[in-house]
């Protein structure tokens, strides 16, 4: 028989995912109605940077300087091979020897 905790991780799962594509169809039709002007350009264009600095900068204050390494190294690797696989993987070694080595 089912358990009724057995259905509570599919139930979530699905719900992110409405959530998920509300979001997504409720931004595309929102764009639809806002003309593109150059300052509506240079913010959407400069907002991917924001936020990856709105979700690094907390990561990187709570974790340390094993936090700060791991992003040089990612986007290090990112600058010279541009491969998101190998930046994370190297970030990975990078924290893994900063904590090794007490940082």
């Amino acid at each position: 028989m089912n358990e009724p905790l057995a259905d509570g991780p599919l139930i979530a799962i699905l719900v992110m995912a409405v959530a998920t594509l509300v979001t997504r169809v409720s931004g595309y039709w929102l764009m639809g109605h806002i003309p593109l002007t150059n300052r509506v350009r240079r913010t959407l264009e400069v907002l991917p940077g924001a936020i990856m600095a709105a979700t690094i900068v907390p990561i990187v204050a709570k974790v340390g300087p094993a936090a700060l390494v791991a992003v040089v190294v990612a986007l290090a690797s990112m600058i010279v091979k541009r491969n998101e696989f190998i930046a994370v993987g190297l970030a990975l070694v990078a924290v893994t020897l900063a904590r090794a080595y007490g940082f």
